[in-house]
Order: structure tokens, then C-alpha cells, then sequence
């Protein structure tokens, strides 16, 4: 049976007045589940908190939109309560402990991505609350948790039952943590500020997340990158050359995609636009055309520190093929084969539009 690469918007898993969770299911993103891949979203509004969990999958997560706070508490380490911002990646091993919270007017909205290959759904996170409805001890007995906490049960049911919230709450005059900017160092980096990795004008501008500017990522065996492709340019086609499936998000603007898999069959070829996730399968090419406002798009890749082989551009394969060799591979003679050489001199993956 053929998978449907279509891309998908995220479904309203559970919220309140403090904001809500989004998810993409594997059983309308097929692509998810055959590629162990998690993804979803998180939308906290002013003085929306998200109760601390930890989940069972690697996740990278990346700021949409707006600012707020997140604590992260590594397994036997001090809490580090971070201030946030958009385009700030962060990289989260699995049974990492994370809270989020918004004390802006503006929406703070975070995207996860992730690996589901440990978890127990192949293409979902599953989360573990440690408080609200339905956290951890709600499901121990008063006995068992007052042991543990050493506590009287009348409390340890006071603890425990007093949060009627689930996942996601409104506080009122909360008193919680002040980020500190050092908490930053080596937790999260900003893409938007970042250094460029390429920078090619009218054509685009990448940066990309690796062990190198994010040793942490090496954790989650997740890579990433953020593209912002200027209007009408194109992104050359190009696959990952060591078998990693790439997972796109469509943060901003609008265009084409077309993908194609094995036997030159396209198998996508369809509109992109904001809110959009769609999965690349491992060796399968993908470009993209952006439309006339850009296309700005936040992808993982599952390695650490990914490698692309592009088919057009001075970069591209190939350029490093002999006359000899193209001449034989596509059947025609010298001054053609010198024509095609000829074109996409330039050290770029991107393309501007034709003028």
C-alpha cells in the first residue's frame, strides 16, 4: 500500500482557559508511524502553564511565536528555568522534566518534534503529568505516596487531589521562577540569530542545528534547520545521503512541493502553507518553489549532524561527474552535455526566481 505524504495540519488534543495542545496523528500522517516520528504543539495563553511532565521520546522543540518560560530538570541535575523566544531551538532527551509558561498578552506557541522509536506508540509522544487530573500519583495509592513523600495521607491527598487541572491551567498571581539568560548556555540556541550557514541572495538563508552549536542535540539524535526561502526561489532537489527521514513544519508564507521516490515516481506534488507537517522518506528527493511572499519552514532530521546530496547548483552531483560519464548517462552528445555544465555555476542550493 502506497503512504500518503499529503501534508497535515495538527488536531486540538485537550485545553482550557490556559491554552491548548495540538497533535498530528499517525493515522492521518501515516509517514509518522512508519517513520517513528512524534509531533505537536503547544498554544499557552497569558498566564498559561503547562503542568511539568516528562515524555517517553527525543523531541527538538522550537518556538513559534511570542516569548515565555520553560524549567528543564535533567535526570539528577538542578532545575534551569530558561527565557524563551521565537526561533529558539531546544533539545530534550527523553525522562527530562519540562514545564512552560506564558506571562506575556501574546500567544506562546512551541512546535516538538521528535523520535518515537522507544516510545510506547510508534508516532506519538506519550506524557507523564506529575501533577493535575491525571498525573502520576494520582494512580498510587495515599499509602504508597505518603510513604515515598513522607507525609501524613491527609496531605498527601491534599497535594495530590488539589490540582483539578489537566495538562494545561491558568494561574493566577503565580509567583513562579525568574528565567535566568545563563540557563541558556548550551540548552537552546536562537536560529533566527544565529550565524547563517548559507546566505544566498534572493534565494535564501539556512541555519543549521548540529552538535556543534548545540552539543546537546547529540542527546536526542536529532538534527535540525531553519530555511527561509525568499520569494519566488526555489530550494534545490536533494535528499539526505545517510538514510535520515526529514520532518517539515511550514511556519510561514506558502509554495510548491513536489517529492519523488523510487522508479522516478512523484509522489507529492501538492500546495504547502503555514501550520503544514509533512515527512520526507529516507533517499527521497524533495524541492520546494516558495510563492511570492517566501517560504520559511522548521525541519528535524532524524541524525544528529545530517548530510544532503543536492542534484543541481556547482554542488550538486552532478557537477562532479565527468563529460564522459553524463554524456554516456543521458544519451546525448558533448555540446549538450558542455549546456547543462554550463548552468547553476554558482555554490548555492537555492535558486532565485528566473528574472
Amino acid at each position: 500500500m502506497e503512504l500518503d505524504l499529503s501534508p497535515k495540519l495538527a488536531k486540538k488534543v485537550y485545553g482550557g482557559d490556559g491554552g491548548s495542545y495540538f497533535a498530528w496523528s499517525p493515522s492521518e500522517l501515516p509517514m509518522l508511524r512508519e517513520g517513528n516520528i512524534g509531533a505537536a504543539k503547544l498554544a499557552l495563553d497569558k498566564d498559561g502553564f503547562a503542568l511539568p511532565k516528562y515524555s517517553d521520546s527525543n523531541q527538538v522543540a522550537y518556538v513559534l511565536q511570542g516569548s515565555g518560560v520553560v524549567g528543564i530538570v535533567l535526570p539528577e541535575k538542578e532545575e534551569k528555568v530558561l527565557p524563551v523566544k521565537k526561533g529558539d531551538a531546544i533539545a530534550l532527551p527523553f525522562g527530562v522534566v519540562t514545564w512552560w509558561y506564558n506571562k506575556e498578552d501574546t500567544e506562546f506557541v512551541v512546535l516538538f518534534l521528535g523520535d518515537t522509536s522507544k516510545a510506547h506508540k510508534r508516532g506519538e509522544f506519550t506524557d507523564f503529568y506529575l501533577n493535575g487530573s491525571n498525573a502520576i500519583f494520582t494512580g498510587f495509592s495515599t499509602e504508597f505516596v505518603g510513604r515515598a513523600w513522607d507525609l501524613e495521607e491527609s496531605v498527601v491527598e491534599t497535594l495530590v487531589g488539589k490540582q483539578s487541572g489537566r495538562g494545561i491551567v491558568k494561574l493566577t498571581g503565580a509567583n513562579l521562577p525568574e528565567p535566568k539568560k545563563e540557563h541558556r548556555d548550551g540548552m537552546t540556541l536562537n536560529c533566527e540569530e544565529a550565524p547563517l550557514d548559507v546566505d544566498i541572495k534572493d534565494g535564501g538563508r539556512v541555519v543549521v542545528l548540529n552538535t556543534k552549536n548545540l552539543p546537546l542535540v547529540g542527546e536526542v539524535g536529532l538534527g535540525a534547520d531553519l530555511v527561509r526561502l525568499d520569494g519566488s526561489a526555489m530550494c534545490s532537489p536533494g535528499f539526505s545521503c545517510d538514510s535520515a527521514l526529514q520532518v517539515t513544519y511550514i511556519i510561514r508564507g506558502s509554495g510548491r512541493v513536489q517529492v519523488v521516490g523510487v522508479d522516478g515516481k512523484r509522489v507529492l506534488e501538492t500546495t504547502i502553507k503555514a501550520g503544514n507537517l509533512f515527512i520526507v522518506p529516507r533517499f527521497f528527493v524533495v524541492s520546494k518553489i516558495a510563492d511570492p511572499e517566501g517560504l520559511e519552514w522548521f525541519s528535524i532530521i532524524t541524525t544528529p549532524n545530517p548530510i544532503f546530496t543536492h542534484l543541481a547548483g556547482s554542488i550538486g552531483c552532478w557537477k562532479a561527474l565527468s563529460p564522459q560519464v553524463l554524456q554516456a548517462a543521458f544519451n546525448v552528445d558533448s555540446e549538450t552535455e558542455k549546456l547543462f555544465r554550463s548552468k547553476r555555476t554558482c555554490d548555492a542550493i537555492f535558486f532565485p526566481p528566473p528574472k
